[in-house]
């Protein structure tokens, strides 16, 4: 079971989603979306909560009050961070999370820790929390089937774009061969190399004269 959040709508729409429990992270952790961000709540045990973001966004888009919502739904979802002030979440691309084989269910590593960013959160807001709540949803989804789909679209998408690129190098190269016919062309009509018939008649016998030669 996953569960949907919306965030607050005036920053735009945004989805939030965590998953019931460690086994259900697993799955998340293997077919997430490169437009995924995780949340955390640090050296602590809690749930493990994504932010999707529209394509061509970035961690460095994440809109103030999202990211707030974020950080306040993993310390609510952290059952000592919960608890506590003052608590540190942090939050990095899927891409960026490290599952190797020696480690528990639902546990991660990053590839690069320098992509890992933290927010603190002072303490729990229930405003946030609640209004959170009420756009929760329920759903049974099929995580590796939406990640496939997913893979398909852009595999289209990038031999979509690799037809497109073709045919603009083949009418870019129609075009530099016409340009080039148009030059030698121009060249072979250039005036001081053109004769005209008054020339040629100047130097040229007549047919008379070309008949008394002959007789």
């Amino acid at each position: 079971m996953v569960f949907y959040f919306k965030a607050r709508p005036e920053d735009g729409d945004y989805t939030i989603f965590m998953g019931i429990d460690k086994h259900e992270n697993e799955e998340l952790i293997k077919y997430g979306f490169p437009e995924d961000i995780w949340f955390h709540v640090d050296k602590m045990s809690s749930a493990h909560v994504y932010l999707r973001l529209p394509k061509g966004r970035t961690i460095e888009d994440i809109p103030e009050g999202v990211l707030e919502d974020c950080a306040q739904l993993v310390k609510a979802n952290s059952i000592q961070g919960n608890k506590v002030n003052d608590v540190d979440v942090v939050y990095t691309p899927w891409q960026n999370l490290k599952k190797t084989a020696s480690m528990d269910v639902g546990q991660v590593g990053f590839h690069n820790p320098r992509m890992v960013r933290t927010v603190k959160v002072e303490k729990r807001i229930n405003d946030i929390i609640n209004q959170l709540n009420r756009t929760k949803v329920e759903r049974q989804p099929d995580l590796k089937a939406e990640r496939e789909a997913v893979n398909a679209a852009e595999r289209s998408e990038r031999k979509q774009q690799f037809r497109e690129k073709k045919r603009q190098e083949e009418l870019e190269r129609l075009q530099r061969e016409k340009q080039a016919e148009l030059r030698s062309y121009k060249n072979l009509m250039v005036a001081e190399k053109m004769t005209s018939n008054k020339e040629i008649a100047s130097t040229t016998k007549s047919l008379q004269e070309l008949e008394e030669d002959f007789m």
